[in-house]
């Protein structure tokens, strides 16, 4: 089996949908889809995600499934219900003194290595940031959705990144989606803590991130990363990658954002 995580153009996130510099890098990513032979294709249920994934179609005359457990990763967190994570989530406080509920996954840095079971792959769920949000519940129903998908082409999550393999495929899956929610879906390959590709990677606007199954025993199948993040398409139309889900290289950039 072969998976694909496909982000969305760069995005204007108030109507949901592509910047002009979203839809070049679409066009870009739709010159070189038949390359990529994208087989069964599924779509988040987002504009942003759905309208990436309309310039390739276009191209492969197909049509995309929609998951809505593909939408961007939505879990909140409560800030006000902990003092501590008060000083996790600073963006989440508004001028006036008040707190917003926040994304549970867009944490400062020093408060990540200050708490390193969000770095278990069992801790996270019982840290400070899971109890005050709905971290868990959102987590759980995106996994029972792509391990239902999964186990429809035969393979069958077991334990510690390992998978069962009730009929052999070498089908593609293609996912147009979200950085936040790949992330999520490579830490329930991996069986991982999910804030280790949140904090540790980035995807930018329409890249490629390839997995790859490795059957080294009969029955018994892994995910294998062959590219994360992919931007060839955007080097050969000469189109600067956005700097989308990006924060600041150095703190004096005020160019980019905090």
């Amino acid at each position: 089996m072969r998976l694909l995580f496909i982000r969305h153009g760069d995005p204007d996130y108030e109507p949901d949908a592509l910047t002009e510099k979203g839809r070049r890098e679409a066009e870009a990513l739709a010159a070189i889809i038949r390359d990529l032979k994208p087989g069964h294709i599924y779509s988040s249920p987002l504009g942003r995600a759905r309208e990436t994934a309309q310039h390739c179609l276009n191209v492969l005359k197909e049509e995309a499934v929609v998951m809505p457990w593909l939408e961007e990763f939505p879990a909140r967190v409560d800030v006000e219900e902990s003092p501590e994570l008060m000083r996790a989530f600073p963006k989440a406080q508004n001028e006036d003194g008040t707190w917003n509920k926040h994304i549970a996954w867009d944490i400062m840095p020093a408060y990540c290595a200050a708490h390193p079971e969000l770095m278990d792959a069992r801790l996270w769920r019982t840290s400070t940031i899971a109890k005050h949000s709905d971290l868990l519940p959102t987590y759980d129903r995106v996994r029972k959705g792509f391990d239902s998908l999964l186990a429809s082409y035969g393979y069958v999550r077991q334990e510690h990144g390992v998978y069962r393999v009730d009929r052999e495929t070498q089908d593609t899956l293609t996912f147009f989606c979200h950085f936040g929610i790949s992330a999520v879906l490579l830490s329930i390959l991996w069986d991982i803590s999910p804030f280790i590709p949140l904090q540790m990677m980035c995807m930018l606007t329409t890249s490629v991130t390839e997995i790859v199954t490795e059957e080294r025993e009969e029955g018994v199948a892994m995910f294998r990363m062959l590219r994360f993040g992919d931007l060839t398409h955007l080097n050969m139309a000469g189109e600067e990658p956005s700097f989308a889900a990006r924060y600041r290289e150095v703190y004096s950039d005020t160019t980019h954002r905090k």
